[in-house]
């Protein structure tokens, strides 16, 4: 038994239960901010300073001209963490955690599918397949049902 993809299967599974538990946080941000924008700068500004304490503690240093060769949309990564966490704090609220969380896998899904299927940013081409639709429509599914009952 290959044991390997068990560490960074429990680190995912940790890191999604903190997607979970940042929402209702930001949505507490944003209600007494009175914006959800303000709130998802928070959001950033005290990961920044985390993720910087933490960086600081690892010593690893890039040389300087590490970043040179990266086109523009390489930059971008924070600005859609920026989205979902401003439409989270929104959202939140309004349609419930467990409909948020469910109704954002199914776009990670549907958006990691195409770009497996693309080959994308340097990605493995992973071909859409009809196991992986059907992966996808059951998933959609529990959409439905988490929204529903």
């Amino acid at each position: 038994m290959n044991l390997a993809p068990l560490v960074p299967t429990m680190l995912v599974l940790l890191a999604g239960g903190m997607i979970a538990l940042q929402a209702p946080t930001n949505a507490m941000l944003g209600k007494a901010g009175g914006s959800p924008v303000l709130a998802a700068l928070i959001s950033f500004a005290v990961g920044t300073a985390s993720l910087l304490g933490v960086w600081l503690a690892t010593g690893q240093r890039p040389a300087a001209g590490a970043f040179a060769g990266l086109p523009w949309y390489a930059w971008l990564g924070g600005a859609y963490g920026a989205l979902y966490v401003g439409v989270a704090a929104f959202a939140a609220p309004r349609i419930g955690l467990a409909s948020l969380i469910t109704i954002g896998i199914a776009g990670q899904i549907a958006t990691a599918l195409l770009l497996d299927h693309l080959g994308a940013f340097g990605l493995p081409r992973e071909p859409i397949s009809l196991a992986r639709i059907a992966g996808a429509v059951l998933v959609a599914a529990g959409v439905l049902l988490v929204r529903r009952s």
